[in-house]
């Protein structure tokens, strides 16, 4: 980030030069996902991004430190997702509740980050060891700060075992929902199709955590 005295600074200057590079950022990776998607991920080098959003191949790793960044550019928003989530739960609202519904919305939204990526996003994931890990070691950072918003919503002490325990359970179903959207995307099921299939499964999966959730970290 450019770093100016504020006696200096023209907003609109900075205002432009931040659009240009959030503009930049966009391009390389849209370029970088038609690459990973024709070609395959392993198979795709940092060269050939650049040459294809025409810039240099240090402007690609300033923007994407990691490969796997350009494959996976929403994975902050994956990992905050459902700590999220708690953390704008209603009043009189439980985290079971909460977490629940916002599942049901991103299913009834055909919500890219809970899966629905479509067919040749999905295939170059999974078929790829390096993002499939990738999205491993995602779910496992999502359950933390999981664990980490549900300990704070019930006021316990950080690493708390009851929230442990919680966000293991809630970060499952949440991966098994998730793994369910892939299979369906791959056997050339469209998103309404899978969103139909998912919302009755969905509520039968949180269902079976209700007995013991549903009035857990109530806000």
């Amino acid at each position: 980030m450019d770093i100016e005295s504020s006696t200096t600074t023209d907003p609109a200057a900075t205002g432009l030069r931040e659009a240009k590079k959030r503009e930049t950022r966009q391009l390389i990776s849209d370029r970088a996902t038609g690459l990973f998607m024709a070609q395959g991920f392993e198979r795709t080098t940092i060269a050939e991004i650049a040459d294809a959003a025409r810039v240099a191949k240090k402007t690609v790793t300033n923007y994407f430190p990691r490969k796997e960044d350009l494959a996976l550019d929403h994975q902050d928003e994956f990992v905050t997702g459902l700590a999220r989530a708690v953390a704008a739960r209603e009043p009189g609202e439980s985290a079971f509740v909460a977490l629940r519904r916002a599942f049901l919305t991103a299913v009834a939204a055909h919500d890219p980050v809970a899966g629905f990526a479509g067919p040749e996003f999905t295939r170059m994931i999974t078929e790829s060891p390096t993002l499939s890990a990738c999205l491993r070691g995602l779910h496992d950072q999502r359950e933390q700060a999981l664990a980490v918003a549900l300990a704070a919503a019930a006021g316990a002490a950080p690493g708390d075992i009851t929230a442990r325990t919680a966000a293991s359970l809630l970060a499952g179903v949440h991966r098994v929902l998730f793994r369910r959207i892939l299979d369906l995307t791959l056997a050339g099921h469209t998103n309404p199709e899978i969103a139909a299939v998912l919302e009755p499964e969905a509520t039968r999966a949180f269902a079976l955590l209700e007995p013991a959730l549903a009035d857990y970290a109530r806000a």
